[in-house]
């Protein structure tokens, strides 16, 4: 067994460059003292913005700081991320959070005051050419307001944000701490206990009795805290309904997309579409059940491996190699920018002792971005590692050609660059493979993938629009009802070929994401988008490659939807969808052809 490496181990080349940000910690403490000297600088605002020239100024300094508190933050938590258990840079980053939190103290007053101006006044401050570079700070705020209650009922809202969070933490400590599974044999024949970590593992077996146990087990610990479950998740919709109400907006769903300003037809025209292709998703199941050598395919065969695992050794330097192949169809620009991420100390590339777990891309204005990664030298390696890598050159390319506050790019948007990437890798592996076998595990690779992010996730997405249309219709719904609304889901998602089993209806009930509403459905429209990016670019060219530079150069400057409309993809209509559809039927006729 291998010991994980100290990080004064490791080899530099393979490290982060975060004196990129900070060359000494003297640095960083001088520019610690620099922002804490900033704050009372805003005092000489108050009450004076109702005029261009002082927005102006005010809203500089705000970046001002906002850049300076970023850097701080971005440093203290990357250093601390090398190894979580240096008290060092926990109390660098505690001392960048207290901070962040001052100075969210200090600025409290800017967005009362400028909405609390009329609409005629922002309409003038929007059209002013002094402000020209925060028009869309200020479409924002206008946009908002009409969802702004009183100063008196906004204070009383802010106290009913600490029990509004309940539902969720009562849920987390429901889920995570206080409900135990109990013990399943695994292939060895061996009592293991079942946890939320072990239970995909056991999904993933090839032993179908350890399969099915460990799903047995898993549902019937819900079934058994279903009315506890039913009334915490029910404590949430309410919470949604009370929100919606207060905040003067027609539906939970309409609420919940306003922040990105995504329309709810997005939403539903995503549901109406995947339901068009659900013959795709039979044809898959079908699939499986041949390849599974199986006569009823069962929900707990959803996870099994297809194919023998396939064992592809991809090197960290070879992995970096095949990317960039991969990526050549973005054009050159793209491949410079890509190279000097490689080389110039962007990545933290390998486990070391106390090291977060995980992979992210992260990084300050004005700095390069930042990648980290726990890499291992197998295939899922390197699609994290062009995931995190478009992640990366979307920050770079935003913050090249935007200000501050519009390089910023929403949620919405975040995956599209990281999964554009991760889609022309797949590409260009199923191009270049001879192996039937490993090309078949390929296959079943992306398959997957569009089976959890776009079917599954449209599911969970339709889920929580019925429970909440039929709650804003007046009705209490008990946990077998939302059992039987999720139950049904699975009956048409997954089609007549598959034996959905009766345990699956209470599966609504381990959803972390339900907690956050009307989140899910961004995996699907983002992994939808993407597709489609790729598809463009694999048939068009130049000129999708150029709509996509500037999808990446808009940053945040715009609303998501009109971002992407202008570089192509239309998300207000089914198109992207079905051209991400049309990709899933190809690699399915693919399977079938390889597997006559």
């Amino acid at each position: 067994m291998t010991t994980v490496k100290k990080r004064e181990e490791m080899d530099p080349q393979y490290q982060w460059k975060l004196e990129d940000i900070f060359a000494t910690e003297k640095a960083w403490d001088e520019e610690f003292e620099k922002a804490k000297s900033m704050l009372p600088q805003f005092q000489a605002y108050q009450g004076k913005l109702n005029n261009a020239q002082d927005i102006f100024e005010c809203f500089k300094l705000d970046d001002q700081l906002s850049m300076h508190l970023e850097r701080l933050y971005v440093y203290a938590n990357m250093r601390l991320h090398q190894n979580m258990a240096n008290t060092k840079y926990q109390a660098l980053a505690e001392k960048a959070r207290k901070l962040n939190v001052e100075a969210n103290e200090a600025l409290s007053f800017i967005n009362p005051e400028i909405l609390a101006l009329s609409n005629e006044k922002l309409d003038q401050l929007i059209a002013d050419p002094q402000l020209a570079e925060y028009k869309h700070s200020l479409e924002e705020m206008k946009r908002s307001k009409a969802h702004i209650l009183s100063q008196a009922e906004e204070a009383i809202m802010a106290q009913v944000g600490n029990i509004s969070s309940a539902s969720s933490n009562i849920f987390g400590m429901l889920n995570n701490a206080d409900m135990k599974f109990p013990k399943v044999k695994n292939e060895r024949g061996e009592e293991v206990e079942l946890t939320h970590g072990t239970y995909i593992q056991f999904l993933e077996s090839k032993n179908r009795d350890v399969r099915r146990e460990a799903f047995g087990a898993m549902y019937r610990t819900y079934s058994s805290l279903k009315n506890t479950l039913g009334a915490t998740f029910s404590a949430n919709i309410n919470k949604n309904l009370f929100m919606t109400k207060v905040r003067k907006y027609n539906s939970a769903l309409e609420m919940y997309l306003y922040g990105d300003n995504v329309p709810t037809s997005v939403y539903n025209n995503l549901i109406e579409t995947i339901h068009e292709h659900l013959p795709l998703m039979y044809r898959y199941m079908e699939l499986r059940k041949k390849l599974l050598g199986i006569e009823e395919l069962h929900m707990y065969d959803l996870f099994a491996p297809l194919v023998e695992e396939f064992d592809m050794n991809i090197s960290y330097d070879k992995a970096q190699d095949i990317i960039a192949e991969s990526l050549k169809p973005l054009g050159n620009d793209y491949l410079s920018v890509l190279q000097q991420g490689f080389k110039d100390g962007w990545i933290d590339v390998y486990e070391n002792e106390g090291k977060r777990s995980g992979a992210y891309s992260w990084g300050a204005y004005g700095t390069h971005p930042y990648v980290l990664l726990n890499h291992k030298d197998n295939l899922n390696s390197m699609f994290t590692l062009t995931h995190e890598m478009g992640h990366a050159l979307h920050s770079y390319y935003s913050d090249e050609a935007q200000t501050y506050r519009n390089a910023q790019y929403p949620i919405f948007l975040a995956e599209v660059a990281s999964t554009l990437n991760e889609a022309l890798l797949m590409d260009h592996l199923l191009k270049n493979s001879t192996d039937p076998k490993e090309k078949l595990y390929l296959l079943t690779y992306y398959a997957d993938q569009f089976r959890t992010t776009v079917f599954r996730q449209t599911m969970f997405a339709e889920f929580e629009k019925i429970v909440h249309e039929r709650s804003e219709q007046g009705e209490s719904l008990t946990p077998e009802e939302y059992s039987a609304i999720y139950y049904d889901l699975n009956k048409l998602y997954y089609g007549d070929g598959v034996v959905v089993d009766e345990d699956i209806a209470m599966e609504w009930a381990r959803i972390p994401h339900f907690y956050t509403s009307f989140y899910v459905y961004k995996y699907a429209t983002g992994f939808s988008a993407a597709t489609s990016f790729s598809k463009q670019i694999l048939e068009e060219g130049a000129p999708a490659v150029e709509r996509y530079l500037g999808f990446l150069k808009s940053g945040g400057s715009d609303y998501p939807i009109e971002i992407l409309k202008r570089a192509g993809v239309d998300m207000s209509s089914p198109e992207p969808i079905e051209q991400a559809m049309s990709v899933f039927k190809e690699l399915i006729e693919q399977m079938e052809e390889l597997v006559k």
